[in-house]
């Protein structure tokens, strides 16, 4: 009964208007989802009270199952063109995490007048899908009809010429903002700014968060992000500093994306003084600010402060193992990555996923595990299904080279069922220049020919190995191609950074802003 049930109503949903009615005849005694509301209807209910006993039963759904079998109902009780009903079943699908965007498709083209809301949430849900520019279509239909484009309308398109990185479609949509004088309104400006910033053009975003006439946290969180995602560092701490100065409480989303800025520029002094803040605002529960830290502290080099932050934790996600163990492989503490590792999965704390499975072999590099190394690559393939991507390859590669086993690594990089790339090329070339294997890294040179011929360091590595070895013909040889090429060895510099003594005596003058 129930798989018949269900899939009339799929055939339902995609036939002509007329055999909705049909929908009658269906009972929902025998599913699950039907305990939740009654069956029968009496026949001096009025539709309000239809209405508000469909809505109520919205709160228990949580699947595409109870979905249709709550549609079903609705076509039923004879709501299906009611606005506000449909309105919650497009939502579901186009904001759940377990929705569907071809079930809203289908259900929207059934709704006779669907208004703003129901266009809208069709553009926002599309633009979530793997195929954001859909939203661009129901955006020129609402157009040809004569809907009215809102604020939230141009939000959501904003977000998506973000995702799509296309900077001329976003140009575009900024000057239909304009022409609708939306620009303004908080929503569409926060949207605009992360759209720029995700174009990497720093300077329009700041722009228009100058320009705006008073700055919410949003607007904050967003051009720091921003800042962030530029890699300036140095100017995402500093907006942080004037955000607190500005009276501004930050959340946790200021935290997270500041952390990640002293993580990147190796700035200790400065996470411990965002740290103290973040006591004082008492965030420090929050597991998404606690990874931040643990990240912060381990690309500083503090491990045990980390792992201290770590082990306080009352509430863990795969994230926070994941920075852990990577954190304690990258500074040579692989056995106790990999013991942390073991007891994530004897305790059943969390399920490993491919960012786990790179901080493993992580360990196993830098511990000159090899034979660990090969078991956890497979372990990863067989026991969790995981497909090795091209990192997984470049680390046991690494693996491999570290330990002098450059021809089986040679192997391991042919049989590669996806391309390989540069980078494993290169680690695969430095290893045959440390143990001394001339032949195998003239081979693996022309592989990097191919892929990138102008890199310095290819020429450098290999003119190397021929001075080694005495070669001096074909050291000439291939400085020679260098100049040909116009490649050129990087020239040695100093590099510095740091901030400047007026911005430390701000961060003093604003640190107390965190206590209040």
């Amino acid at each position: 009964m129930t798989v018949n049930y269900l899939n009339s109503l799929k055939s339902l949903v995609t036939a002509a208007p007329c055999c909705y009615q049909c929908i009658a005849k269906f009972s929902l005694v025998s599913l699950p989802f039907s305990k939740l509301y009654p069956t029968t209807l009496s026949e001096n209910e009025g539709f309000d009270s239809r209405e508000e006993r469909v809505m109520s039963v919205f709160k228990q759904c949580e699947s595409m199952k109870h979905l249709e079998q709550l549609h079903a109902h609705v076509i039923q009780t004879g709501l299906e063109q009611n606005l506000f009903v449909m309105g919650k079943i497009i939502v579901f699908c186009a904001v759940s995490e377990c929705g569907s965007m071809d079930y809203a498709l289908r259900v929207f083209g059934k709704i006779e007048n669907p208004d703003g809301f129901l266009w809208n949430t069709m553009i926002r849900g599309l633009g979530r899908t793997r195929q954001p520019e859909k939203a661009f279509e129901f955006y020129k239909r609402m157009q040809v009809k004569g809907e009215v484009l809102d604020n939230f309308t141009y939000s959501f398109l904003v977000k998506v010429c973000g995702q799509l990185g296309s900077d001329l479609l976003g140009k575009q949509i900024h000057c239909n903002v304009l022409k609708h004088g939306l620009e303004e309104h908080v929503f569409v400006r926060n949207t605009l700014v992360h759209m720029y910033g995700m174009f990497k053009d720093i300077e329009a975003a700041t722009h228009l968060f100058e320009e705006m006439p008073k700055s919410y946290l949003v607007a904050w969180n967003t051009i720091i992000d921003c800042n962030v995602y530029c890699g300036r560092y140095k100017e995402a701490i500093e907006l942080f500093f004037r955000m607190l100065q500005s009276g501004l409480k930050p959340d946790d989303a200021t935290f997270v994306v500041t952390l990640s800025a002293c993580a990147a520029l190796g700035e200790l002094d400065i996470g411990r003084r965002v740290h103290s803040c973040i006591d004082h605002t008492g965030l420090g529960n929050v597991v998404s600010v606690s990874n931040s830290l643990i990240d912060m502290y381990a690309k500083c080099g503090v491990v045990e402060a980390a792992y201290e932050i770590f082990n306080k934790m009352k509430g863990r996600n795969i994230v926070s193992w994941n920075t852990m163990i990577l954190g304690l492989a990258m500074h040579g503490h692989g056995d106790e990555a990999l013991e942390l590792f073991s007891k994530m999965l004897e305790e059943k704390l969390a399920t490993p996923n491919e960012v786990t499975f790179l901080g493993v072999l992580c360990a196993c590099s830098h511990g000159g595990m090899v034979e660990e190394g090969r078991r956890y690559f497979d372990i990863m393939r067989r026991d969790y299904n995981i497909q090795p991507t091209i990192k997984h390859y470049g680390s046991m590669v690494d693996i491999l080279g570290r330990a002098g086993l450059v021809e089986e690594a040679y192997r391991l990089i042919k049989s590669m069922p996806i391309e390989s790339n540069s980078i494993v090329w290169r680690t695969l070339l430095a290893a045959c220049r440390v143990h001394g294997n001339l032949e195998l890294a003239e081979q693996v040179r022309q592989h990097l020919l191919e892929l990138e011929p102008d890199h310095s360091s290819d020429y450098v590595l290999l003119a190397n190995m021929y001075a080694s070895a005495g070669q001096w013909n074909k050291v000439a040889r291939v400085r020679k191609s260098m100049h040909i090429r116009g490649v050129q060895k990087p020239k040695p510099g100093n590099s510095y950074i740091g901030f400047q003594p007026s911005m430390r005596l701000e961060m003093e003058s604003t640190e107390a802003s965190c206590v209040h």
